[in-house]
């Protein structure tokens, strides 16, 4: 298949990108345990693994106060300006759109619970409240090509993909979007993924709403 005939596809970061605020970071301040700033230099400093960091982060929060975290990460977070616009700019153009998220499903879901996304096409970690502290469950672990422990696995989806039928654009801001900016196509980032991009030296967009994102694929559709 030729490289113009490939199909479009949209990988799409959740925490920092789809939302304006990094949900899990506004949950763990917000609820202040002791120790969770370390693990959170660790995990932006790549010390730790997002699984490993983000499992120590949750068990911070002990599991009885579940209604006071759902609610908070709810209430809390907002919405990135033109989004509905991109998921219409995305189906007139027949681009799949697929959510791929390191956030958790007690807030992913209902977030996008408004915007008609399949469910499908929605990929995060899980939880569970039973125990004592939350725990953060993993049902999209890396692949064999992909030893990043990353907890929700962007390449492995993206890897489901492949390059030589798909156009492989990826949406993000942090940490859990550096290794699918490797094997992208096309990158839009913001914040922490601009200063990984310039120094694995991979070509990006810069955006701060998803009007600047639509524009730029206007051009290129």
């Amino acid at each position: 298949m030729s490289r113009t005939s490939r199909s479009k596809v949209i990988f799409c970061d959740f925490d920092g990108t789809i939302t304006v605020n990094d949900n899990i970071v506004a949950i763990i301040k917000h609820f202040n345990p002791e120790g969770w700033e370390a693990i959170v230099d660790d995990i932006v400093g790549e010390r730790k693994s997002i699984r490993q960091g983000v499992g120590e982060l949750f068990r911070l929060l002990p599991a009885s106060r579940r209604k006071e975290v759902v609610e908070f990460a709810i209430s809390n977070a907002q919405i990135r300006e033109g989004f509905s616009e991109l998921l219409r700019f995305c189906k007139y153009q027949s681009i799949d759109f697929y959510v791929t998220s390191g956030g958790i499903d007690f807030f992913v879901y209902p977030l996008l619970q408004p915007f008609d996304i399949p469910e499908d096409h929605i990929f995060c970690n899980g939880s569970s409240f039973e125990g004592s502290q939350i725990e953060i469950l993993w049902p999209h672990p890396c692949d064999h090509e992909c030893s990043n422990e990353c907890g929700m696995c962007k390449t492995t989806i993206m890897r489901r993909f492949p390059a030589d039928q798909y156009e492989r654009i990826l949406i993000g801001d942090s940490v859990t979007d550096f290794e699918g900016a490797k094997i992208a196509d096309m990158v839009f980032a913001r914040s922490h993924l601009i200063e990984k991009c310039r120094e694995l030296g991979v070509s990006y967009t810069p955006f701060e709403t998803f009007h600047d994102v639509i524009d730029e694929l206007e051009e290129r559709v």
